[in-house]
């Protein structure tokens, strides 16, 4: 199975991407352009919003027309259609690290991660760590191990079960997910060293499909772990999946152009693009944030 260019913006680092049923539309960042992206597939429609720094994830809100943004420094909202940011909290301040990977749990709470950028000549440390931003804006911290890149979050259907990895380890775990992680456990490991796992989407029926970025690939995992099938990729370093459509069946997928010598780009023309599979499956609505930016009131 092989997945299909739907839109190619040359992303230097392609990330974030989901789905929003309301707009049937697909948003995206690209981290390193500080740039967020809206892809509109049936009539190919699309829009750019400059960021005041990086964005590394983003959810859609319940509030409608905002987003929520995981820029590199901080959380703030962002409504698109005037371009609207309202800063929530800084993050990590005091670390040289920045927000990765995120996304809403089946609680509508945002679950995210940071990872750290280690100064020319060092080597990257775990001191990146995993949070979860509730509806009355309150950060905490989850009882997580450190991370040195933060990836993989996903949520099981029921919401019972959280995904997520730091990714040079090479492995994802899972854990009873509550007001409290439980004890971390091994769900799948990546045994190729050339790549590692990056972005992941969960399907209806409680599979776990993962981006493997350096591989060209993603693999769908049964909740067991086991390896149930793969998507290949024309570009090495795809980063995240997540199903939209409007009947959820389509794998859209993020790439990233990121660290490629100019002779690894000549036989990859494709890296930075949107693509798209048929996944052969359907997939659930994105959750969306509860909280609220102050003074625009909860969503009835």
């Amino acid at each position: 199975m092989n997945a299909r260019v739907v839109h190619h913006p040359a992303n230097t680092l392609g990330e974030g991407i989901l789905w929003c049923e309301r707009e049937q539309a697909l948003y995206w960042t690209d981290i390193q352009a500080a740039a967020l992206w809206r892809h509109r597939p049936a009539d190919g429609e699309t829009r750019r919003w400059d960021m005041p720094e990086r964005l590394g994830c983003l959810a859609l809100c319940e509030a409608d027309g905002w987003l929520l943004l995981g820029l590199a420094s901080r959380l703030a909202f962002f409504r698109p259609q005037d371009e609207t940011l309202l800063p929530i909290v800084e993050v990590e301040p005091d670390l040289p690290t920045r927000l990765n990977d995120g996304g809403c749990d089946r609680q509508g709470r945002f679950v995210f991660g940071t990872l750290h950028e280690p100064a020319a000549g060092e080597a990257r440390q775990p001191i990146g760590a995993f949070y979860r931003l509730n509806a009355d804006l309150t950060l905490e911290r989850l009882n997580l191990p450190g991370v040195g890149i933060s990836n993989s979050v996903a949520f099981s259907p029921d919401g019972r079960t959280m995904y997520f990895c730091d990714s040079p380890s090479r492995l994802i775990q899972s854990c009873d997910y509550a007001e409290r992680c439980g004890e971390p456990r091994a769900f799948a490991r990546v045994d190729d060293a050339r790549g590692e796992p990056d972005g992941s989407a969960v399907d209806a029926e409680g599979f776990l499909w993962n981006a493997q970025w350096g591989l060209g690939r993603v693999v769908r995992y049964a909740p067991d772990g086991r390896v149930d099938r793969t998507i290949e990729v024309p570009a090495t370093q795809p980063t995240r999946p997540a199903f939209g459509g409007p009947e959820l069946a389509t794998l859209y997928i993020t790439s990233a152009r990121d660290g490629l010598s100019a002779d690894a780009l000549a036989t990859q023309p494709q890296a930075g693009a949107l693509f798209a599979a048929d996944a052969g499956t359907t997939g659930l609505p994105e959750p969306r944030f509860r909280g609220a930016p102050p003074g625009f009131g909860r969503p009835s």
